[in-house]
């Protein structure tokens, strides 16, 4: 393929690189990633942009180290076969849009690169807004693309990204997929005042992952103020665990479009300050736009989620945030258009909505185990796209309560006070005697030393 000059120049592979290529290639047919030793090439100039690598002929390794304070100018691209190594305890700064049309700075891992970003509870990777005083989408957000399957009939464009990308920006496909596809590794990594929306509905989150395969591994990945979602999977297979979205804008996690991985041990806290014009909920999963019964279908599994909202009812009605105080809070968990769904001990409080099930499109069909819902109104419930509400209590569940001020039922520690993420564990008085929730089972052993609240 004919390429653009490369904004940024890096040196040729030697024999000794291009042997390290060999085995990284090795590594990307195994099922479980894991780092690569090849030290690459590290960038001359600290600020990134356009397309990283020299081209499809050769196989490049570039190397982040921690001694350097990286910055991405514009969307930055990986290109295919090509992997980003990031060292644990570095800093890469999203520079700030130029204009309202132009995406900030931000990480596209195209299909078939590979990012190996692994860092540890005292030295996490950390993605972060270039601006002196940070705010929610300052910059673009993180990127993965991969070969797994969707329910697009074939390969798309993700989200957010403008037309005519200087790389291909395409994910998934009917044709070739991979569903055990490998993109790497992102283990204790922070992302920080991400998201951009390039037009309405169309827009970067925090991290996306569209088509990302079970090869990759996503683990103790927080992120934080974004200003769409914080996570959002179009299709794909991955795994996903330890996941914290602490004051996303719009949904803590999303699934759409044929997603059928595991999300194990997240939680999920609203912003008490705004909330998105599309409504702002902790869950939202979508077959697809329309409620078809495109194949595969959507149908995640949840394991021990924690989803907090706002402290009282008055809060949960009110219009507030961005655009004109257009914003509202919706539900803890809206399972709507066809989607399947698996909910196992998990705990949900703080919306005037608790868990719906929403009939527009095609029902929302799922189970749920030993979960627990406290809302301002219906713990549980089905509904029509807002309309005709209507109470119910699913098989499955172990308890729900109707509350005007949240955590009279659940009663975590403190999930109220941003103090410590210790306020967000069960206690003896919770009804779930500590078996359901982000932090049962003492799953967490981390102590959050890593985790950013406020």
């Amino acid at each position: 393929m004919k390429r653009r000059p490369l904004a940024l120049a890096l040196l040729s592979v030697t024999v000794l690189g291009a042997a390290m290529m060999s085995s990284c290639k090795k590594d990307a047919t195994t099922s479980a990633p894991r780092s690569v030793s090849a030290p690459g090439v590290i960038p001359s100039n600290p600020t990134l942009s356009g397309v990283l690598g020299t081209g499809h002929t050769v196989k490049d390794t570039i190397h982040l180290v921690a001694s350097t304070a990286w910055h991405l100018s514009g969307l930055v691209y990986v290109d295919s076969s090509d992997v980003l190594i990031i060292d644990a305890g570095t800093k890469i700064y999203g520079n700030l849009s130029s204009s309202s049309s132009v995406p900030g700075g931000g990480l596209v891992i195209t299909r078939g690169a590979k990012i190996l970003a692994e860092g540890t509870e005292s030295s996490p990777i950390v993605f972060t807004s270039a601006a002196t005083t940070p705010a929610s989408g300052d910059w673009s957000g993180v990127v993965i693309l991969g070969n797994a399957s969707t329910n697009h009939t074939g390969r798309v464009q993700v989200e957010g990204i403008p037309t005519n990308p200087p790389a291909d920006a395409t994910f998934g496909g009917s044709t070739g997929t991979n569903d055990a596809d490998n993109s790497g590794i992102l283990k204790y990594v922070r992302i920080e005042y991400g998201g951009y929306e390039l037009s309405t509905d169309n827009e970067i989150n925090g991290l996306t992952l569209a088509g990302v395969g079970s090869g990759t591994t996503i683990d103790y990945v927080e992120v934080f103020k974004s200003k769409d979602d914080s996570f959002e999977w179009f299709g794909g297979t991955v795994n996903a665990s330890h996941l914290l979205s602490i004051d996303g804008l719009d949904d803590m996690f999303d699934t759409d479009n044929g997603y059928r991985g595991t999300i194990s041990y997240a939680l999920g806290v609203s912003d008490t300050t705004r909330a998105d014009k599309s409504q702002s909920n902790g869950f939202e999963s979508d077959n697809n736009a329309t409620g078809t019964s495109a194949t595969p279908l959507t149908n995640p599994v949840y394991n021990y989620v924690t989803i907090v909202g706002v402290s009282n009812v008055w809060t949960s009605l009110k219009t507030n945030g961005a655009p004109s105080g257009t914003g509202k809070y919706g539900r803890a968990a809206h399972l709507r258009r066809n989607a399947r769904y698996t909910i196992n001990n998990s705990i949900f409080l703080g919306f005037y909505y608790g868990v719906s099930r929403d009939t527009q499109f095609g029902n929302a069909q799922g189970t749920f185990t030993n979960t627990y819902a406290e809302a301002f109104s219906y713990p549980f419930l089905t509904e029509v796209n807002g309309t005709s509400q209507a109470a119910v209590t699913p098989a499955g569940t172990q308890g729900s309560s109707v509350t005007n001020f949240a955590n009279g039922y659940i009663n975590l520690a403190d999930p109220f006070d941003r103090s410590s993420i210790s306020n967000f564990e069960t206690t003896f008085a919770s009804p779930d005697g500590g078996t359901a929730g982000a932090f049962a089972n003492g799953n967490w052993a981390s102590s959050g030393t890593w985790v950013r609240l406020r």
